[in-house]
């Protein structure tokens, strides 16, 4: 029974930060289209 709710913040955990990896990942999409670089969570280098 306590095994329920420990494996459900476990799994909120991971989603979480599959989140966070998915929008990093779209920041240096978007950044590589614009002709950047994504560098410490900035994008540097912009063409506009």
């Amino acid at each position: 029974m306590i095994f329920r709710p420990i494996r459900t913040l476990i799994l909120m955990g991971l989603v979480f930060l599959a989140g966070i990896v998915f929008e990093r990942y779209q920041h240096s999409q978007r950044c590589a289209v614009a002709q950047g670089v994504a560098q410490d969570g900035l994008c540097r280098g912009l063409r506009q």
